[in-house]
């Protein structure tokens, strides 16, 4: 059994996982340092403001880019999802839809996050064969 969830992989809704829309870079970097344990590893202003978080070596970006925070997102797999799940509520984090999915004859374990910046995140692990 595993002790400690970690993030495995992302991958966007829409156009860039590295460039996800928030109003503010201060404010998303503190959430997301906060509730999902990101580290900030970069930030720049050009050419749209942007930082870039990670975590266990997944990467994952937002920028000031006039897009509409609540129509993006990311997939997020992870190893460890139940795990995941104690740790962002005790942290505070609001989680949805907890339940398996069927993608492609595989299922999944998920559960959903809607951020206060609006972007949804769909934190899913494979299940082993038979569960």
């Amino acid at each position: 059994m595993q002790n400690a969830a970690s993030f495995r992989s992302a991958s966007p809704y829409q156009e860039d996982v590295l460039a996800l829309p928030v109003a503010d870079l201060d404010v998303a970097s503190r959430w997301y340092e906060a509730h999902f344990g990101m580290v900030e590893i970069e930030r720049r202003e050009a050419p749209k403001p942007a930082v870039v978080m990670e975590r266990q070596g997944v990467q994952i970006g937002f920028s000031i880019n006039g897009r509409d925070p609540s129509q993006d997102g990311a997939a997020v797999r992870v190893e460890g999802i139940r795990q995941l799940r104690d740790e962002f509520e005790s942290k505070g984090v609001s989680i949805a839809n907890w339940r398996v999915d069927e993608r492609d004859g595989e299922k999944l374990q998920v559960f959903f996050v809607v951020a206060p910046d609006g972007l949804c995140y769909y934190f899913y692990e494979p299940l082993p064969r038979g569960d």
